[in-house]
């Protein structure tokens, strides 16, 4: 059974679940609404649902219920290398199920036949200023792809059944996602590269034909895999991944919907994290002269930091309570391939250090570094040293989840998301504030 008949299947299997709960469990409270939540943006109120991902507090994302070290075990890997194939990462998170080396080969293939970049979208990059950011381009080049929606035509057309809608999205996502790595690469090189480009290879996966594209030698085909992984999904009520939601929810296609994300990927509290800690730590070492200290001299430096009323970027998660695995995912790939990298080292400082003297603070929830902490130092070891880049990285991989989200939302119907506002008056009626 091929893919598409397999996520068929499944939607059929599960829609009689929505329905029931639509019916028969509709005014059942779930979650006390408090005047914090709707002041601080919603923050965990239960009223989004995906089957995609989970955000465990003590074992950090759930793919489809399997952890990240699980995923990384159980997904097939290209021959040589470390990481799985994104290829199959996809079809877990689209199905639900493990892929077999045949599942992946059928989405290898597929994605094969998709991937060629159009040469308007190439001529639209070109025309804009070589100093525009990058995430402007990666988001002017999915939206320009519009063009060709297929569910765009079809709902155009007038046969539009909201039950079949599913099926125009995955074709939309299906040609989408491979196209993703070739327009990031194609906008690296023509930004950073002098505009030399080097063409895709039919025989790469995912992440090895990235890593061809960008010119980066092995193992950078490893990082790119596990990067694009690590970050396809969490939750669906951060900014890139809600924003896709709701702009999809109004029956916008996916280049509509995903370039909307992307503008919200590239806000400064989103996707900026990476680029922001590896900033700060290039700043601690030129105050440290350039030399690495020794762990007394970092919980020294780190003290003084803490009392001087700054923060220690990239540690602490507002759910988490534990080493993000996503951090420890890239520490174990750190120590086997960079153990002596500068950065690093004091990566690895500050992974000894800083836990224990946030929790003697005592007003941290969780002092643990999460995958921000880790994921710049990497990239820049591997020459990928322009930092407005890195949020496209992100991109790249967070459309893995969300894209998979979407299909289900059309999938099982869900309809426009439409919360209710009420004024501040009001708000201070109700808390009786007045």
């Amino acid at each position: 059974m091929g893919i598409k008949e397999k996520l068929y299947e499944k939607i059929q299997a599960h829609r009689p679940r929505i329905t029931r709960l639509y019916k028969e469990f509709a005014d059942k409270v779930i979650d006390d609404v408090t005047v914090y939540k709707i002041i601080a943006g919603m923050r965990g109120i239960k009223a989004l649902i995906t089957d995609i991902s989970y955000l465990d507090p003590y074992e950090g994302i759930r793919f489809r219920g399997y952890t990240i070290p699980e995923v990384m075990e159980k997904l097939p890997k290209p021959e040589g290398a470390e990481m799985p194939y994104v290829e199959g990462h996809f079809y877990l998170l689209l199905t639900g199920d493990l892929p077999t080396e045949k599942d992946v080969e059928e989405v290898f293939t597929e994605w094969k036949k998709r991937e060629q970049l159009p040469q308007y979208v190439i001529d639209t990059l070109k025309a804009m200023p070589r100093d525009t950011h990058p995430m402007t381009m990666f988001a002017a080049g999915i939206l320009a792809m519009q063009r060709d929606s297929k569910f765009a035509k079809w709902y155009a057309s007038g046969q539009f059944n909201k039950m079949d809608a599913w099926d125009y999205m995955y074709e939309d996502v299906m040609d989408l996602l491979p196209k993703l790595p070739l327009l990031g690469a194609y906008i690296y090189r023509m930004k950073y590269k002098g505009d030399t480009h080097i063409p895709s290879d039919p025989n790469l996966d995912f992440g090895g034909n990235f890593a061809h594209m960008m010119g980066i030698d092995k193992p950078y085909d490893d990082v790119a895999r596990m990067y694009f992984i690590l970050h396809s999904d969490h939750e669906s009520g951060n900014v890139s991944a809600h924003t896709t939601h709701l702009v999809a929810s109004a029956l916008s296609d996916i280049y509509y919907s995903y370039a909307a994300g992307m503008c919200g990927l590239a806000g400064p509290l989103h996707g900026l994290a990476n680029q922001e800690v590896l900033r700060w730590i290039q700043g601690v070492m030129d105050k440290m002269g350039g030399k690495i200290p020794t762990k007394e001299e970092m919980e020294k430096f780190i003290w003084d930091t803490l009392n001087s009323g700054q923060v220690v970027p990239g540690f602490g998660h507002a759910v988490l309570r534990k080493t993000d695995p996503r951090y420890m995912a890239q520490r174990e790939f750190a120590l086997k391939h960079l153990p002596d990298d500068p950065i690093f080292k004091y990566v690895d400082l500050m992974f000894q250090v800083v836990p224990p003297i946030l929790q003697q603070l005592g007003k941290v929830k969780n002092p643990w570094p999460n995958v921000d902490a880790h994921s710049g130092c990497i990239q820049w070891h591997y020459g990928v040293r322009e930092y407005d880049f890195y949020t496209v990285l992100f991109g790249i991989g967070r459309a893995l989840g969300v894209t998979a989200n979407i299909v289900w939302d059309r999938g099982l119907g869900y309809q426009i998301e439409r919360p209710k506002s009420i004024t501040t008056d009001m708000l201070e009626e109700l808390a009786g504030a007045k």
